[in-house]
């Protein structure tokens, strides 16, 4: 099966992010996975492995479960993949609050540094630049914002 615009796969070492526009494209993809991950001798670890639906209808987002060639995964509202959190409510303000938040552990790890006399305002400011910057701004172009 090729990929089209129906479906998509994100990997990155042993996480897959799986989307499909529609619920048979997602059969097929995962039939797809779980045949090739057979060839190489690894399987997909229903505990591991969540479901999640997304829709601009509130009633038609939720979900409990999803079985798929006899697997029973489980429905989940959020969960984060790769340090960004996703959910199906598709409201950016949770992920916004957990970088801002990460930024905050970031600088009160480093606030010896950022108190010290020794070091130069020029040398701060890369210290703000380099660790605290990129964490707080981490999958930022991916954010949809509307205001």
């Amino acid at each position: 099966m090729t990929l089209n615009k129906l479906t998509q796969i994100c990997v990155y070492a042993d996480d897959i992010l799986v989307t499909a526009r529609n619920f048979p494209a997602l059969e097929a993809l995962c039939a797809v996975i779980s045949r090739e991950a057979g060839r190489v001798g690894q399987v997909i670890n229903p505990d591991m492995t969540k479901y999640v639906k997304f829709s601009a209808s509130p009633s038609r987002s939720s979900v409990k479960r999803a079985t798929i060639h006899g697997v029973t995964y489980e429905g989940a509202v959020e969960f984060i993949y790769l340090g960004t959190l996703i959910s199906n409510d598709i409201i950016v303000e949770k992920e916004l609050q957990i970088r801002i938040l990460a930024g905050y552990r970031t600088y009160f790890a480093a606030i010896s540094f950022f108190r010290s006399q020794l070091l130069s305002r020029a040398t701060k400011s890369m210290l703000y630049k380099a660790p605290i910057r990129p964490v707080v701004s981490y999958g930022a172009e991916a954010w949809t914002l509307k205001e």
